[in-house]
């Protein structure tokens, strides 16, 4: 039996690129359905991430054209990470299989040949979609990406380096994923530790079609913060050994002075001081701050608020 896969697409202030890509998603659907790979009840499912431009405006006329689109639209902005999540919650009721890609245009979409194969012919239940290369990026962007990608295998984070969030998940997968209940969610850590048969298809990351990226710097650290906090702990570990090698330092110190006050060979030394106040204070801050973060972590967790409201949707029925 042919599976009846789903195109997730988060969208936010997509007016721009949206009327373009779009035709791209449906064509490859319908493509797929005509050569007998998927079903015809495959479906492109638009979520609206509380978009403040016509977004929602486009997918409703687009679902009103065409069956095989699908919208819902969250009551408020949760970010890319909740979006992604919506989409799929709501795609695992009515699918084998979904393919999460960005709305953009920049995720090659013939990698989605590659990918349903995958799960049809091999049995992989989740395919990750991974960047042959970095060509579109900037020499900034490659090189923090790959120190990224180091940093969090080192800290122990099971992670695919140069994998986004280009992915196809089986139904069982994503109904196995609901499980996961934290409210700090980064997808590129959580699937990989679940396990179920997998593999990789290689694709080259275009450029952005048209529009703005919604991905700026800070949005970027932010998500890399994430990434690190969520998974590993090695962080704090790390600062419990710096505490340790300056409580020895403090200790050599202190007999230093001692010694030297009882020789009667102690001078001025502002200099000195002063230096090691700023950098102990900075440690100090610097630790702080990193404990601080894990705090948030917790405090955001402890509320156990919802990850996203769904506030309407279209083309899609509890019955479907």
């Amino acid at each position: 039996m042919v599976p009846i896969l789903y195109l997730v697409i988060p969208c936010y202030n997509e007016e721009e690129v949206l009327p373009e890509t779009s035709k791209l998603f449906l064509a490859k659907i319908k493509t797929l359905a005509e050569a007998g790979k998927i079903s015809d009840d495959s479906r492109v499912l638009f979520v609206n991430d509380g978009s403040r431009d016509k977004t929602w405006e486009i997918i409703n006329g687009l679902c009103g054209e065409d069956e095989h689109y699908s919208g819902i639209s969250l009551s408020h902005n949760r970010g890319h990470q909740n979006a992604l999540i919506a989409g799929l919650m709501e795609a695992s009721e009515h699918c084998d299989a979904a393919i999460s890609l960005d709305c953009d245009g920049q995720d090659d979409i013939d990698a989605i040949d590659k990918m349903v194969e995958e799960y049809t012919a091999n049995g992989c239940e989740i395919v990750y979609g991974v960047r042959s290369d970095r060509k579109t990026d900037t020499a900034f962007k490659r090189t923090t990406a790959q120190s990224y990608y180091k940093l969090l295998r080192g800290l122990g984070v099971d992670i695919i380096p140069d994998h986004a969030d280009y992915r196809l998940m089986s139904s069982r997968v994503i109904k196995a994923f609901a499980g996961y209940t934290e409210v700090n969610v980064f997808l590129r850590g959580i699937v990989p530790q679940m396990g179920f048969k997998h593999s990789i298809v290689y694709y080259s990351r275009a450029e952005r079609i048209a529009g703005k990226t919604h991905y700026p710097l800070g949005k970027m650290i932010a998500l890399a913060i994430d990434g690190i906090t969520s998974f590993s702990v090695k962080p704090l570990r790390l600062i419990a050994v710096v505490g340790i090698v300056f409580a020895v330092l403090a200790l050599i110190g202190v007999i230093y002075s001692l010694i030297a006050f009882a020789l009667g060979d102690t001078l001025p030394g502002w200099t000195s001081t002063a230096c090691i106040m700023f950098f102990t204070s900075g440690i100090q801050m610097l630790s702080l701050g990193v404990i601080g973060e894990y705090i948030g972590k917790i405090y955001l967790e402890t509320k156990r608020r919802p990850r996203y409201i769904v506030e309407e949707r279209i083309n899609i029925t509890e019955e479907e």
